[in-house]
């Protein structure tokens, strides 16, 4: 809506500005294109001053974004068990250190780091 009004109002001044030009010597229309040419110029710039103070349409500029989170490989806590001693482990002995998952199992004590398996 604002884009049309400014070209309205673009239009509107242009020609307004031409009635005041054309409206000197021996041809023109005298002040009668002077008063029409300077209303069409306020009558311009109202309408821009209009179309400025216009809010923006909010209709149709709705963005929705949508995150997948991918993991890269199934986990299977609850069927985890200890490489050393076959304990069954828990999430609470997953513990991430230095940016690794970790797994301490709680009856050896020993300590790994979790792998992951690829996709394929």
């Amino acid at each position: 809506m604002k884009i049309i009004a400014y070209i309205a109002a673009a239009i509107l001044i242009f020609f307004g500005v031409l009635f005041v030009w054309g409206s000197g010597g021996n041809q023109g229309g005298g002040w009668t294109w002077v008063c029409g040419g300077a209303l069409s110029v306020l009558f311009g710039f109202g309408l821009i001053w209009f179309a400025s103070r216009q809010p923006a349409s909010t209709t149709g500029n709705t963005t929705n974004v949508t995150l997948k989170v991918d993991l890269p490989a199934q986990t299977k806590i609850e069927s985890m068990n200890c490489k050393n001693c076959g304990g069954a482990l828990k999430a609470d002995n997953i513990k991430m250190l230095a940016g690794a998952p970790t797994v301490e199992c709680p009856f050896c004590g020993t300590t790994y780091q979790l792998t992951e398996e690829p996709k394929w």
